[in-house]
């Protein structure tokens, strides 16, 4: 029996959450509220459910990241990735940009899939994040042509941790160019990991592995005690950035 959250309710200890039937399930109920969301994730806890479900809270063990510094880029992408840089820098077809659109890029990660249904994004979760985003704590990476919005990725950032939450493409590539931007400049501002909750054949084709809980939440610890980000914008994925701070210490090299 999993613990049920009332509106004021404290999260349980995660060491709590089941290890049979459904791994990780921490707990049920409470609200998406922005500040419910802030305090999940400092604690390394994220909602995940489907349509017709109360609120589903967890804590996976072990747990998906993404080391900044071992993304995966095949030979196509890199490909790619030099002919978009080019036109972003010469302002053609294909810009990259952050933060420009968060909503829509929501939506557009909530929208019918070709292989399958549309994810589990809410209106309720859509509030919530953009209710983050507002408050300067959900971020958007977007690739743009034409004019119109082709691809894209979002998350939640606090100090320096990252938690990735989901990407979309309209595009060959779309989600995978956006994502390569996102991570090129977290690792310039000492993002070491970024949290990918679950793991799943195409999170390792880029580069993530899974760390037990117990590492991954003694990282989080220490990066959300860090200065918040700012400056958030596109930089060249193939040119190490300058941090503004050290590197965090726990990558999976």
């Amino acid at each position: 029996m999993i613990p049920w959250l009332e509106a004021n309710t404290p999260f349980p200890d995660v060491a709590t959450a089941l290890t049979i039937d459904a791994p990780g399930l921490l707990a049920a109920g409470a609200d998406l509220s922005p500040q419910r969301l802030l305090a999940a994730y400092q604690r390394g806890i994220f909602p995940w459910f489907s349509e017709g479900q109360p609120i589903l809270w967890w804590s996976t063990d072990p747990r998906m990241v993404l080391d900044t510094a071992s993304f995966h880029v095949s030979d196509s992408l890199r490909k790619t990735l030099r002919k978009v840089e080019k036109s972003r820098l010469e302002g053609g077809r294909w810009q990259v940009r952050f933060d420009s659109a968060f909503e829509d890029v929501m939506r557009a990660c909530a929208a019918p899939r070709k292989d399958g249904p549309g994810t589990w994004i809410s209106k309720d979760i859509i509030a919530g994040y953009t209710g983050l985003f507002e408050m300067g704590y959900a971020h958007s990476a977007e690739l743009w042509v034409d004019g119109k919005l082709a691809g894209g990725a979002y998350g939640v950032c606090i100090g320096r941790m990252f938690y990735g939450e989901s990407m979309f493409a309209r595009v060959s590539d779309g989600s995978k160019i956006a994502l390569a931007y996102l991570v090129a400049f977290l690792r310039s501002r000492g993002v070491a990991l970024i949290d990918c909750q679950q793991e799943t054949s195409h999170l390792a084709s880029l580069g993530a592995a899974p760390i037990s809980r117990a590492r991954f939440l003694e990282h989080v610890k220490a990066a959300i005690r860090q200065p918040a980000i700012t400056g958030w914008r596109p930089v060249d994925p193939f040119t190490p950035a300058i941090a503004d701070t050290a590197p965090a210490k726990d990558s999976l090299e």
